[in-house]
């Protein structure tokens, strides 16, 4: 009498669900990260309770050191390539947002020559940044 052998099935570990499960904490991690907006120049911005935050549509940043040194989107420029740089956006001016990045130490002058050449060139959105001191849910007062 001859019996007849059942074939083994192959012992495989399916994958399928943990590609899912990491594709999932994945996607958890990129919505719930908070993504800061931080450079290389060292800028102490200034506290303040009220304001908020602004689209990113087409912007430009200008950056005041307490030093005095300007960074243009984040290259150095001095004051009078800043106003070179700053007349090409003639024509969309209106259209650009200025963002004014100021160390809190840097002189009202200065600010104020900065936000005066923003002026003349026809920058109509005009914003200077500061830093939140009421803090947002989720986070400590430091």
């Amino acid at each position: 009498m001859a019996f007849r052998r059942k074939k083994r099935d192959e012992v495989r570990i399916e994958i399928t669900p943990m590609v899912d499960v990491v594709f999932l904490l994945l996607i958890f991690f990129m919505i719930s990260t908070s993504f800061v907006d931080s450079s290389a120049i060292g800028i102490n911005l200034p506290k303040a309770s009220t304001g908020t935050a602004e689209d990113k549509q087409t912007e430009i940043k200008v950056y005041l050191e307490e030093n005095g040194v300007i960074h243009y989107n984040e290259r150095e420029v001095d004051m009078a390539e800043l106003t070179r740089l700053i007349n090409n956006f003639s024509g969309n001016a209106s259209q650009t947002s200025f963002k004014l990045l100021a160390d809190k130490e840097v002189k009202h002058g200065r600010v104020i020559s900065v936000i005066d050449l923003a002026r003349q060139n026809g920058f109509a959105k005009l914003a200077i940044a500061t830093q939140n001191t009421v803090p947002t849910k989720g986070q400590n007062n430091p």
